[in-house]
């Protein structure tokens, strides 16, 4: 089933529930990312942030194992993980939402989403039932698009969805897959102002019973919603800490606006 959401109390001793450490990236010469560590916790929103070219959507896919780490170790509630290939740690948990819309537009809300359950629930076995007709996955997909608030757009067709609720469908067929790890890859992108509230309400009740990994360049919205913000510069970690000590770092200030506005 869908996690339910439980809120959870977690102390600075608790373990990550994925931990990066050292990744590093190259492609030839160039160095993406460098060295690069991080723990994502259940009960917190740990957002990345940088310039363009700073190596955020690198890391994201090193840790959803669609590029592998050229060093580095990453590690899923204790468990080395590294060389998993990204099928693999999406069974294992690990679940994440891409820059540009990924939804199956002529199908319905929930057709996407139990195509997700289904996924994560290979049935090699029932080879004389319909897919449509299994009733496990049906059950998740519908919790899912629960969690995400789209249990009334079930019927809907996908592509007639506002972009708001395609990319609130994005992460109900990430829910489908039951991950206790979300990588959200600027799920903010080209919304309104009422659909980012949406999703901010959304992002704070998934982080109770999920570790969140957010890259988002709406700063306002970072400050927000972030527990915990680190901060990349040419594929560099410059700074990891709360946001209220992000904020006033100076060498932050520096990377953003240059030193004319950092005194």
């Amino acid at each position: 089933m869908v996690d339910p959401g439980i809120a959870v109390d977690r102390t600075p001793e608790a373990p990550p529930m994925l931990r990066a450490t050292s990744l590093t990236r190259r492609f030839g010469g160039l160095t993406a990312v460098s060295a690069v560590s991080l723990d994502l916790h259940i009960g917190e929103v740990h957002a990345v942030i940088g310039t363009n070219g700073a190596g955020k959507s690198t890391l994201i896919n090193m840790l959803s194992g669609e590029l592998a780490a050229s060093e580095g170790r990453i590690a899923l509630d204790g468990r080395d993980i590294t060389t998993w290939p990204q099928p693999h740690r999406a069974r294992a948990g690990v679940g994440r939402s891409y820059q540009r819309t990924t939804i199956f537009h002529a199908f319905s809300v929930l057709e996407n989403c139990r195509l997700c359950a289904q996924a994560a629930l290979p049935r090699n076995w029932a080879l004389w039932q319909a897919a449509q007709r299994c009733q496990s996955s049906v059950a998740i997909a519908r919790e899912a698009l629960a969690s995400a608030g789209l249990q009334d757009e079930a019927q809907r067709i996908a592509g007639t969805l506002s972009h708001g609720a395609q990319r609130q469908l994005e992460i109900a067929m990430c829910l489908a897959t039951r991950p206790r790890v979300l990588l959200l890859d600027e799920p903010l992108a080209g919304m309104g102002a009422e659909e980012t509230e949406r999703m901010l309400a959304l992002l704070v009740a998934l982080k109770r019973s999920h570790a969140v990994l957010l890259v988002e360049h709406d700063m306002d919205a970072v400050f927000r919603i972030a527990d915990r913000i680190t901060v990349m510069v040419n594929g560099e970690v410059i700074a990891s800490d709360v946001p209220e000590r992000i904020r006033t770092s100076r060498e932050v200030r520096i990377a953003y606006l240059g030193d004319a506005h950092a005194a």
